[in-house]
């Protein structure tokens, strides 16, 4: 592992920015390697995940039936998309995307602060409130397993999975417009 400590951050300016590159072999990827970078004066953070291998796009999909399902292994690219069906929420990539390895449950819980967050900006409108209320109690459910959601990552850069035999991988279609990269 690498790292690099005292940088400038892009963001203060400050030279309180940490920069680290590790290199794994991760199963179902082989050499991967993962970057990420963070300022202790701002607390600016930026992560990405990349294999060393050039991918296909990809759209990856994968549904929980049980509890469990919330263990399976989950690594977006920050070039994916995530998007999380049943609760109409998605993760879209830009600027501030950064690329993690997580799991089903922790994607629910990056939804779970930002709809947590909305409700709490939003407290005087009611209409806010109460379907932030009921959305956060759809995502608990399906935390407990009692109802099932559908992930789909979809990621032109290919470096994205969900480590599960029940994920369906097939290739990303370009969009109206635009030609697929080979």
């Amino acid at each position: 592992m690498d790292k690099l400590e005292g940088e400038t951050c892009p963001m203060c300016g400050e030279k309180k920015l940490t920069l680290i590159e590790d290199e794994q072999d991760l199963p179902y990827f082989g050499k991967t390697f993962l970057f990420s970078m963070s300022c202790s004066a701002c607390g600016f953070n930026k992560s990405d995940v990349e294999a060393a291998e050039r991918k296909e796009p990809c759209r990856i999909t994968f549904e929980t039936k049980t509890v469990k399902d919330m263990n399976v292994r989950v690594v977006k690219s920050s070039e994916a998309t995530v998007k999380v069906i049943p609760f109409k929420m998605e993760m879209t990539p830009g600027p501030a995307s950064i690329g993690f390895i997580s799991n089903v449950e922790g994607i629910l819980d990056k939804f779970e602060k930002i709809v947590q967050s909305e409700k709490n900006a939003d407290e005087d409108d009611d209409k806010v409130k109460t379907a932030c209320k009921n959305l956060l109690k759809k995502i608990w459910k399906a935390k407990c397993g009692d109802i099932p959601v559908k992930i789909v990552i979809e990621d032109p850069s290919g470096n994205s999975a969900i480590i599960s035999e029940n994920a369906v991988v097939e290739p990303l279609k370009a969009s109206k417009g635009k030609k697929a990269k080979k």
